[in-house]
């Protein structure tokens, strides 16, 4: 704004409001870049009307068109810059434009766990300013609008892991930015389980495999049932059995750790299929058993699957019977004999040893009814005819009467007292039966069917429990050999009520009895 003043010797005066003066400058100057299909267009913009001055141009620094139309019609490049200016004013020159210059990234926070806030940045020089676009892989991201050049993951994800480059773009041109890796931390995943082998026999090779995602990556252990089972290999992710046994099956899960968490798998069952192992044979009752009675053998062997079973008589080449239990409801005299199991299933088969089975074998001896009384009376006969001829040796050598008093007056001499004891045996190996004679059996069952014997048993021991039961019989005419007395004695006993197949009339308990002799 101009205005004047008018100044006299008395006064001044101001000549106000005065005209304003604007002046158009260089700093208007700016390049309007502009596309129509493929082709790029370069406009000078100023506040100068057109027709009035001349617009020099110019390529990196350098003046290169004169002209007076604003618009620059010559072939750009993209690696250049360009600017225009005022004829006459070419030191204040338009801001060049330009396309972008090779874009810079950068990802903020430096630790990456999963969840996590996480921004990428790509950053460019450009003029005009450039558009951002973000790539993963072949995957594109645009950035927010609100952003701008800006990538940004508010709670990023394992599966965002990966490589990532942006590009900057303006009308000038496009440039792309190198690689950056996003590498995602985050603890081990629910870890996954298999086995090499679906059918796993004892003595084959079974490898088990642990498999879980972790960054970083996990350490893994393995389990068995809650017991800590260290792999065999190197690779901890693996337990290898290069020879699986049965006492190897269970169910086993195996745990993957890294700093971030632990996770563990679920079971998986190891069942390791084998052969049947040597049978065993138990047989019941294990006592003694009789003619008549009932008896249960028992077969049992370790395998998987479970195995079948097959009873044998030795010396016979069908098989008496099928499965675990074999019964012999009523024993008779040809079951007698060795038997033996056979356990087998699709892996393989195992046989017992035999096992004897028999009647009356490691028990009490029992004389039936039947033969007990002629049997006694046999023996007390024979008892008395030795009794008679010792005292007739006795009554002979009477005339020697010092010899007697001599006798009365020791008697604490005639201390070895001699007892005798009648023994039964049905056994045909006893020493004895070579010198006895069977006597003939009275009322026979069908398991009387083994003659009894007697023998005779000498002693001098007082602690024979017979003896408390003793009288001393009357001594005659001893002679100098003739010490000691002689004694008899016959006991009787009941034994267990009569067996199966016994004859009614008969006593219902066998009679048993011992006779002590002494002299």
């Amino acid at each position: 704004m101009y205005y004047f003043r008018i100044k006299t010797n008395r006064d001044a005066y101001w000549g106000r409001p005065g005209p304003t003066l604007s002046v158009t400058g260089y700093s208007d100057l700016q390049v309007q870049v502009s596309r129509s299909g493929s082709s790029t267009l370069l406009q000078c913009l100023s506040s100068c009307p057109p027709g009035h001055t001349s617009y020099i141009w110019s390529k990196n620094g350098q003046e290169v068109k004169e002209d007076t139309s604003p618009y620059a019609d010559f072939r750009y490049g993209s690696a250049d810059s360009y600017s225009c200016a005022l004829k006459g004013l070419e030191d204040f020159p338009s801001p060049s434009v330009y396309s972008p210059k090779p874009p810079s990234v950068s990802v903020s926070p430096s630790e990456r766990e999963e969840g996590s806030s996480v921004t990428l940045t790509c950053s460019s020089d450009a003029n005009p300013a450039a558009n951002y676009t973000w790539y993963k892989r072949d995957v594109v991201h645009l950035s927010s609008v609100n952003e701008g050049p800006h990538l940004v993951f508010s709670s990023i994800q394992s599966s965002d892991s990966g490589q990532y480059y942006c590009t900057a773009e303006n009308k000038l041109g496009v440039k792309t930015s190198s690689n950056i890796s996003i590498d995602v931390k985050y603890a081990p995943k629910p870890p996954s389980v298999s086995v090499s082998s679906s059918e796993i026999e004892e003595g084959s090779s079974v490898t088990l495999t642990c498999s879980s995602e972790a960054n970083p990556a996990a350490s893994y252990t393995w389990y068995k049932e809650d017991e800590v089972h260290l792999s065999s290999v190197n690779e901890r992710s693996r337990l290898v059995f290069s020879s699986i046994q049965s006492s190897d099956s269970g169910q086993y899960y195996c745990a993957a750790e890294n700093k971030l968490g632990v996770k563990t798998s679920n079971n998986i069952s190891i069942d390791v299929k084998y052969a049947p192992k040597p049978p065993s044979v138990s047989v019941s009752p294990s006592a003694e058993r009789e003619e008549g009675s009932s008896v249960t053998l028992t077969c049992s062997s370790d395998a998987n699957p479970a195995a079948n079973y097959t009873w044998y008589k030795e010396d016979e080449d069908s098989p008496k019977a099928s499965g675990q239990i074999f019964n012999i409801t009523e024993f008779r005299a040809e079951d007698r004999g060795s038997y033996s199991c056979g356990a087998q299933n699709q892996l393989g088969r195992s046989n017992s040893t035999f096992h004897q089975i028999g009647v009356g074998t490691g028990g009490s001896w029992k004389l039936p009814a039947a033969l007990t009384i002629p049997v006694v009376l046999l023996a007390v006969i024979s008892l008395s005819v030795f009794l008679w001829i010792r005292r007739k040796r006795a009554s002979r050598d009477s005339s020697e009467p010092e010899e007697r008093a001599d006798i009365r007056e020791e008697p604490e001499q005639q201390n070895d007292l001699q007892y005798a004891s009648v023994h039964f045996s049905n056994n045909r190996a006893d020493p004895l039966y070579s010198n006895m004679r069977a006597a003939r059996p009275l009322g026979h069952t069908e398991q009387q069917n083994d003659p009894q014997y007697a023998s005779v048993h000498f002693s001098n021991n007082r602690a024979d429990p017979l003896y408390s039961n003793m009288r001393a019989a009357r001594p005659l005419g001893h002679t100098e050999q003739q010490e000691v007395p002689d004694y008899a004695a016959v006991k009787f006993s009941r034994a267990a009520p009569r067996t199966r197949g016994q004859d009614p009339g008969e006593d219902p308990a066998a009679l048993y009895s011992t006779v002590n002799k002494s002299h």
